[in-house]
């Protein structure tokens, strides 16, 4: 099955970036978000798009 929602800790290990920066991206709209119960988990579309416009 495929991940369709990460941490924000796992986020930043897999961009390898600091929380702070995760943040940063999420409040510039860059990384979309999901809030799960009380938990606010990335979407990895998300991550796979800002990854891609980097190159």
């Amino acid at each position: 099955m495929e991940i369709l929602l990460v941490s924000i800790p796992d986020a930043a290990t897999a961009l390898s970036v600091g929380r702070t920066t995760v943040y940063e991206l999420m409040r510039s709209g860059q990384l979309d978000t999901r809030k799960m119960g009380r938990r606010r988990l990335i979407t990895a579309e998300s991550l796979r798009r800002l990854v891609d416009k980097q190159d």
